[in-house]
C-alpha cells in the first residue's frame, strides 16, 4: 500500500484543495469483499460485478401505443391509405400477435406483440374507421413508427448495470425486470466516527461553564448514513491520551475508515496529533480553503496489518461538514467500490456580488432557486462564519469559488454543489 507522507509544504504554506484531493485519491485501496443480498436490501449498495442481461428487453417487437398494427409498405404517399381491419384485438401478454397479409391491419394495445409481417402502428386518434375499412391520411405516418424492437432497450447478453454502480431505485426495478431477485454487491464500508475535545458535552446532558454541545458527530453521522455505509459511533472522547489511544486502536481494528472532528489544528492538544501520527504516515495539512483550513488524512495501521484511512476534520461545525463534502465523501464512496463518486455540479447565476481573493477555494452556504427570467439563481445565506451551523441548515447548496478565482459580480456564473437530489 502506498503511504501518504507529511505535507511537503513549508511552514506557513497552504495546500490547494485540488492537490489535497489528488493526494488522497493516490493512496485509496477499495474494499473487495462481496456478498449477495435480496433486491429489497440492495438500495445504495455498490455492485461488485457487471450485471449481464439474461434476456432481450423488450423480449419481442411490440406496440408503443394503442392503435392499429400494419405493414409499413402499405402506406401511400399520393393519397389516403385504405386497409382492411381483421377481427379481434392483440392484447399485451398474448403469446403472439398473429399474422397480417398485405393490405390488412389489426387493433393492437400498448405492449402487445407485433403481428408477423407488421412493422408500424397508427395511433388510434389518427384512425378513420368505417366498418372494417381503416383510412389513414397521407403524411401522418411513416413505416416503422410506434414500434419498439426486440432488444431495443437491452440486448441479450448486454451489460445492464456496470460494476461499481451505487444502486438507485430505478436500478432495482431494472434488475427485477430482468428476473433477478438478488444481486452481488461489495460489503458495506465500515466507518468509525468520534468527536474529541474537553469543551464538548453530549446533547441531553447539562452544560458546565465553558462547554458546548457536540453537534459535529450528529451532522457527520447523518452524512455517513446517506452514503449507505455502516457507521460505528464511538461517541465523544475527552482529550485524555489513554482514552484516545484505546478509541483509535478500536477504530482501526473494527473499521475501514475513521472520521473524527477536532484535534488536528496547531492549537489542539499535541497528544491527539502524536497518537494519530504514531499509527501511520498521517499528513496534517493547512488547506487553502474557507472554511476548513486544518485537515488531516492518512492510513492508520493497527495489529496484524490492519489498516484504516483517517479523515480528521476541523472542530468548527460548518468547517467539519464542508471538509467532509470536499474530501471525505468521494473518498469513502471510492473505498466502498463505487466508480461514480462525484456529486452533481450545477452552474447558476449569482444574485449578489461576492468578495474573494485568489489563492484559496471558498465554500459558501447558499440557496439555489429558479430565476424570474428562467435558469438557476444562487444567493448566499448571509454571514459565513465557520461556527454558524444555522446557515448550513438554511442552505440547499454550497457555492464554490475556485482557488484562482477572484471576486464575483452579481450576474456572474458560479459553480454550485447541491445538497439534495431525486435519487
Amino acid at each position: 500500500m502506498s503511504e501518504l507522507g507529511p505535507s511537503p509544504l513549508a511552514s506557513g504554506d497552504e495546500l490547494p484543495v485540488a492537490a489535497a484531493r489528488t493526494a488522497i485519491n493516490s493512496v485509496l485501496r477499495p474494499i473487495t469483499d462481496t456478498e449477495t443480498v435480496p433486491l429489497p436490501a440492495a438500495l445504495k449498495r455498490v455492485l461488485a460485478a457487471d450485471v449481464v442481461s439474461p434476456i432481450a428487453v423488450p423480449a419481442h417487437d411490440n406496440s408503443a401505443m394503442d392503435g392499429y398494427a400494419l405493414r409499413g409498405a402499405d402506406l401511400q404517399t399520393a393519397g389516403p391509405t385504405l386497409l382492411q381491419a381483421v377481427p379481434g384485438t392483440v392484447f399485451a401478454g398474448a403469446a403472439d400477435g398473429g399474422n397480417l397479409a398485405a393490405g390488412e391491419c389489426v387493433r393492437i394495445m400498448t405492449g402487445a406483440v407485433m403481428p408477423e409481417g407488421a412493422d408500424t402502428v397508427v395511433p388510434i386518434e389518427l384512425c378513420q374507421l368505417a366498418g372494417q375499412q381503416l383510412t389513414i391520411q397521407p403524411g401522418l405516418l411513416r413505416a416503422g413508427d410506434n414500434r419498439r424492437q426486440r432488444g431495443e432497450d437491452l440486448a441479450l447478453g448486454g451489460v445492464a448495470l456496470a460494476a461499481g454502480r451505487v444502486l438507485r431505485p430505478a436500478d432495482l426495478g431494472l434488475l427485477a425486470s430482468l428476473g433477478f431477485d438478488k444481486v452481488t454487491v461489495f460489503r458495506r464500508l465500515r466507518v468509525a466516527l468520534f468527536s474529541t475535545g474537553d469543551e464538548l458535552q453530549t446533547p441531553g446532558q447539562p452544560l458546565a461553564p465553558g462547554q458546548i454541545y457536540d453537534s459535529n458527530r450528529f451532522s457527520l453521522l447523518a452524512a455517513l448514513q446517506r452514503l449507505g455505509v455502516e457507521v460505528l459511533d464511538l461517541g465523544l472522547v475527552p482529550d485524555e491520551p489513554a482514552l484516545l489511544r484505546d478509541t483509535i486502536d478500536r477504530a482501526i481494528a473494527e473499521a475501514d475508515a475513521v472520521v473524527t472532528s477536532g484535534g488536528v489544528s496547531m492549537g489542539d492538544a499535541d497528544h491527539t496529533r502524536d497518537l494519530l501520527a504514531a499509527r501511520g504516515k498521517v499528513a496534517f495539512w493547512k488547506v487553502a480553503m474557507r472554511p476548513g483550513r486544518p485537515f488531516a488524512f492518512g492510513p492508520l495501521h493497527g495489529k496484524a496489518g490492519k489498516t484504516a484511512y483517517l479523515f480528521a476534520l476541523p472542530g468548527n461545525p460548518v468547517a467539519a461538514l464542508v471538509t467532509f463534502y470536499a474530501f471525505a465523501q468521494e473518498a469513502l464512496l471510492a473505498l466502498a467500490g463505487a466508480t461514480q463518486t462525484a456529486a452533481p455540479r450545477l452552474t447558476a447565476r449569482s444574485a449578489v456580488a461576492i468578495r474573494k481573493r485568489p489563492g484559496r477555494t471558498e465554500f459558501q452556504r447558499a440557496i439555489v432557486s429558479r430565476a424570474a427570467g428562467g435558469g438557476w439563481e444562487v444567493r448566499t445565506t448571509g454571514a459565513q462564519g465557520a461556527g454558524i451551523l444555522r446557515s448550513m441548515s438554511e442552505a440547499n447548496a454550497l457555492l464554490v469559488l475556485a482557488h484562482e478565482q477572484g471576486s464575483v459580480a452579481a450576474g456572474d456564473d458560479v459553480e454550485v454543489w447541491l445538497f439534495d437530489g431525486l435519487v
